[in-house]
């Protein structure tokens, strides 16, 4: 699955949307109001852009998540990986470290991670 990367003001109302679905679609231009500034027609418009890329729904005016965040971040974190590492993730781990560094707890919980995979791969 590919969605493409949400603007800023697209995964602002998708924020809100985690946050809050289900929600009636007239309850979430309220919160739009409140939250965000925007009018009633703003936040119809990049609702529907959501709705078209995948990851929100609105039926029946109830506004639910089609992709939960983590599923989206997942799915963007893919993407980076197979178009700008060639696929690799050991190229773009190398790349990640030398930029952020790694502190002991995150080298732990690679290793933790590494060793739960093999331990599924070979039993």
């Amino acid at each position: 699955m590919k969605v493409r990367e949400m603007t800023e003001a697209e995964y602002r109302l998708a924020e809100l949307i985690w946050e809050n679905a289900p929600i009636g679609s007239g309850e979430l231009v309220q919160l739009c109001a409140e939250r965000l500034g925007w009018k009633k027609s703003t936040t119809y418009t990049m609702l529907r852009k959501l709705c078209a890329m995948g990851v929100a729904r609105n039926e029946s005016a109830t506004v639910t998540a089609a992709l939960s965040r983590e599923e989206y971040h997942s799915i963007q974190g893919e993407t980076v990986i197979r178009e700008g590492f060639n696929g690799s993730l050991p190229r773009f781990l190398t790349a990640f470290v030398e930029k952020r560094g790694l502190s002991r707890e995150d080298a732990e919980e690679l290793k933790r991670l590494i060793d739960r995979w093999e331990e599924e791969q070979h039993g």
